[in-house]
């Protein structure tokens, strides 16, 4: 099948995880991503996994991600050789995305002003911690310190205890995808008007999204979103223990929480709107705990799900991964011999599927700068310049 995005180059000047992981989503629909590192200094992502011996290698797990279907070039923008390779690749490419500080590439002549003057209908994606606006523009900063700072910390963990992180990054995820949803946009926009535009994207915005509802409550009568652990409005949500595992269960709605009842033989508990429900929470989640402690939670799973009552145990990653659900998703991808060294990586693709366009990976990640001569040639420079620059640190 085709790809959404094939003919349509992106630069890819962004380092650890929100940047690389927007641009990954651009690269899984076709898009050519070629990504650019300084050669004395490449993107930290690639020291840094679960193992060891690919962090010494400048290919760990944590750049591996996020780095398939991509092409790589290592350039020092600091110098003008490098700015000039730059300039000339600008001038080929659709896209550039990068996740400097708010001024930095602006100081090196890179900036959008600079670069829209050479390619008019670029589309420049910025991605920064706060923005480009604003009295914290020029602040720093990575996912546990924007869940700090948004109020998500605040709100995490048990009720009297220290404030939790999420367990995985979740605003460097949710900040990619939204920069990956921007460049989509503003691509049809191009299609449509013929213009290039600035796309900004701020971590600490994409907190806030991620935060919507409890914003809004707050925003409308002051309401705080305290530390509540595992504890919802209804106790027909909630995280109890059956006989040997946590079992999490989500009787949401009206429906749900009846069928939910009438299964445990408690038809007595049904209620018949939300606000009962809500005034019967402390009754309510005492009889889940005593029902639920009395079996196993393999038999609670198979019960409830077949009362269509939305209930899960509390496994682990390598439990989920065994699942033959998931095996029947296709959301990984598994690199074959085909792939040398890096046989048998397997990486998460994307969460969505397209009914009449491909949506995968089939390029291992790439070490830093194996395209330099590949791309460099492409721009008209010959063997002799390319090892010229070489020798000079440019790549």
């Amino acid at each position: 099948m085709p790809k959404v995005l094939q003919g349509v180059r992106v630069l890819d000047l962004t380092h650890v995880l929100a940047g690389p992981f927007g641009s990954y989503q651009l690269a899984v629909l076709g898009a050519e991503v070629i990504k650019i590192e300084a050669p004395d200094e490449p993107d930290q992502a690639r020291f840094q996994g679960s193992d060891q011996g690919l962090n010494e290698e400048g290919m760990g797990t944590a750049f591996l991600a996020q780095a398939s279907n991509k092409q790589s070039i290592t350039l020092d923008l600091k110098s003008e050789a490098g700015r000039r390779i730059l300039r000339q690749l600008v001038q080929t490419a659709d896209v550039l995305v990068e996740n400097y500080r708010p001024g930095a590439l602006d100081a090196l002549g890179l900036g959008y002003a600079d670069l829209s003057a050479l390619k008019p209908d670029l589309i420049y994606c910025s991605i920064s911690a706060f923005g480009s606006t604003g009295p914290k523009r020029e602040l720093t900063a990575y996912d546990g310190v924007i869940q700090a700072y948004s109020g998500m910390m605040a709100m995490t963990g048990e009720p009297d205890t220290a404030p939790v992180k999420c367990g995985a990054p979740v605003v460097d995820y949710a900040t990619g995808t939204t920069a990956a949803a921007a460049v989509l946009a503003a691509l049809l926009h191009r299609k449509n008007h013929g213009v290039g535009q600035f796309v900004e994207v701020a971590m600490s915005d994409v907190a806030m999204i991620l935060c919507s509802s409890h914003l809004t409550g707050h925003l409308w009568n002051g309401w705080h979103p305290e530390q509540k652990g595992n504890r919802y409005p209804f106790a027909t949500i909630g995280c109890y223990q059956a006989a040997d595992a946590p079992l999490m269960i989500s009787a949401s709605n009206l429906r749900q929480q009846r069928r939910l009842w009438q299964v445990l033989g408690r038809e007595d508990l049904v209620k018949h709107n939300n606000g009962e429900r809500i005034r019967a929470h402390a009754i309510e989640s005492e009889a889940l705990r005593e029902i639920i402690a009395t079996l196993p939670v393999e038999h609670w799973e198979r019960v409830l799900q077949a009362a269509r009552v939305p209930a899960s145990r509390v496994q682990r990653m390598e439990t989920m991964l065994a699942d033959e659900h998931v095996q029947s998703r296709k959301v990984l991808h598994r690199f074959d011999e085909n792939a040398g060294a890096l046989e048998g990586l397997t990486v998460p693709v994307a969460g969505f599927r397209l009914g009449s366009c491909d949506v995968g990976v089939s390029k291992v990640p790439q070490a830093a700068g194996a395209q330099n001569e590949q791309v460099l040639t492409s721009l008209g420079y010959s063997h002799g310049e390319i090892e010229s620059l070489r020798a000079d640190g440019v790549i």
